[in-house]
């Protein structure tokens, strides 16, 4: 079974703007897909879709084995979402939400502190859950943020732009949990990200969306052909002038 499979999606905004234009997406089980495109592509719109943020225009999709306009909520419970925003407050500590997130999900508060015990040793993280949010590192904070999409142990995990802001370290020891996660337990990963070095070195198979379709497809190597670099096949598709996002 695929992980995501979607035919001809689309959406079009109220203010007539078409956003995306018919996107077909096959993910298959156990892959990191890195999803790509420069401003106003369609790809947060694309996402929001296939995490039941927003409804598509038209088109089918199935997501983690649900139907993703006939049952949205089964899609839900079967997805991890980590937002490029984040989820930390950062004038409290993260044990309480977390174990009220883990509840939420339909644990036993005992349950539900075992479950926030395991994900916290899992992206050592254990011992700073009693810390406010505040006081975390932009890399602590960003781990947190993944175990808030990891308590329920979704087989579809959602990154969207994971290291934005972080120093190189940090974005290094998230890259080897985001690893970990599918080579030690078996989790699909679609991630969309701004820094082709981390699509480049993070992923199996990356599509890249433009004015709304995809127009390139592949893995890493396969892309890059010919001794070119991912920087130089991204420009050379999407094009080089600077693109703002189109409003909604």
């Amino acid at each position: 079974m695929n992980l995501i499979e979607t035919q001809g999606l689309t959406k079009t905004f109220k203010s007539g703007v078409e956003a995306v234009k018919g996107v077909d997406i096959t993910v298959e089980p156990g892959q990191i897909v890195g999803f790509l495109g420069p401003n106003g592509a369609g790809k947060s719109t694309t996402m929001r879709m296939l995490t039941t943020l927003l409804a598509p225009t038209s088109g089918s999709a199935k997501v983690a084995g649900r139907d993703l306009l006939a049952d949205p909520a089964g899609v839900r419970r079967r997805i991890g979402y980590v937002s490029q925003s984040g989820g930390v407050n950062l004038a409290a500590p993260p044990a309480g939400d977390l174990v009220l997130q883990a509840m939420l999900y339909g644990m036993d508060r005992g349950r539900a502190r075992e479950r926030v015990a395991e994900v916290l040793a899992l992206l050592e993280l254990t011992g700073m859950e009693h810390l406010p949010g505040g006081a975390l590192s932009g890399g602590q904070r960003r781990r947190f943020d993944l175990a808030f999409g990891l308590l329920h142990r979704p087989p579809l995990l959602f990154l969207d732009e994971p290291t934005t802001g972080l120093d190189p370290q940090s974005r290094a020891h998230l890259w080897d949990h985001i690893r970990a996660l599918r080579a030690d337990h078996g989790m699909t990963v679609f991630l969309t990200t701004h820094y082709l070095d981390e699509a480049d070195a993070l992923c199996d198979r990356l599509l890249i969306i433009d004015g709304g379709r995809i127009v390139a497809e592949g893995s890493p190597a396969e892309l890059k052909a010919g001794g070119r670099t991912l920087d130089d096949v991204f420009l050379d598709i999407t094009g080089r002038s600077l693109r703002e996002e189109v409003p909604a």
